[in-house]
């Protein structure tokens, strides 16, 4: 049985009122929504209490999932809409998290610089890159910066991030062909990429 089979027959069990089916799927996500929150909002308790206001309007909408696209695809959209009332309600700009990782940096294609750390050139580098990203994350709009999350840390396809996003696929590939050339300018001086070389 495939995981979206799972996911469905538990939210089938949820609508009819089994809440510890929900509370399964909570337990399944609740990691997953956070470190995707964690990348938009700063604050650590904010990420809480964001994810926990996505779970109760999960809840209240589980009648209303029908069941077209995956259970976390589904929840993923509420989380980014949620995420986006939030800060926009409390008036900040995302900022993405300082917890960017060498792992992170070396999902990008041919970062062959990155690999070899054991050195301390290379632990300095390491962090100056996790830096540059944060930086370039950080100076993107929040709409490029959902789309290469969703991409790039989730592991979602482009049709994924499109009902996420509630967008077309072409939007999805075109915000997220400017994420990644945004932060591949930044990254371009620090691992003396040629100027014409595409990432």
């Amino acid at each position: 049985m495939s995981e979206r089979e799972v996911d469905q027959q538990l939210v089938v069990r949820a609508q009819r009122g089994d809440r510890q089916a929900f509370g399964l799927l909570v337990t399944k996500y609740q990691r997953r929504l956070a470190r995707l929150l964690s990348r938009l909002i700063r604050d650590p308790v904010e990420v809480e209490d964001v994810a926990q206001e996505i779970f109760i309007k999960a809840y209240r909408s589980l009648p209303n999932f029908r069941g077209d696209s995956a259970f976390y695809t589904w929840l993923y959209r509420i989380g980014i809409n949620t995420a986006k009332n939030h800060l926009v309600s409390s008036r900040r700009r995302a900022q993405a998290s300082a917890a960017f990782t060498v792992e992170d940096a070396e999902n990008f294609e041919e970062a062959e610089q990155l690999r070899d750390t054991a050195t301390p050139e290379g632990e300095l580098m390491s962090k100056e890159i996790a830096l540059t990203v944060n930086r370039a994350m950080e100076a993107l709009p929040q709409d490029l910066r959902s789309a290469v999350l969703l991409r790039e840390i989730e592991g979602l396809s482009y049709e994924e991030i499109a009902t996420v996003m509630n967008c077309p696929i072409g939007t999805v590939r075109s915000r997220i062909f400017r994420a990644r050339e945004a932060i591949a300018a930044e990254l371009k001086p620090l691992l003396n990429t040629d100027e014409n070389r595409r990432w």
